[in-house]
């Protein structure tokens, strides 16, 4: 499971958090961005949709970005 600590800091800070997400999954648009506002499904759901990978190929992304926060 997410931690949830994490996500609630990432939520909570959006506007900081967009550029890192971005830099990491560049396809992402402003629009993703605005849609997404810090829920990590969403942004899993997004990478998905962009880069056309599974679930866990993604989970496994958003994993390892969350440990360098």
């Amino acid at each position: 499971m997410a931690n949830d600590g994490i996500w609630n800091q990432i939520k909570g800070n959006w506007k900081q958090f967009k550029g890192e997400v971005q830099q990491q999954w560049g396809k992402l648009t402003d629009d993703d961005m605005d849609q997404i506002q810090g829920e990590r499904e969403k942004l899993v759901g997004r990478i998905q949709e962009r880069y056309g990978q599974t679930q866990q190929e993604v989970e496994r992304q958003v994993e390892a970005w969350e440990q360098r926060r």
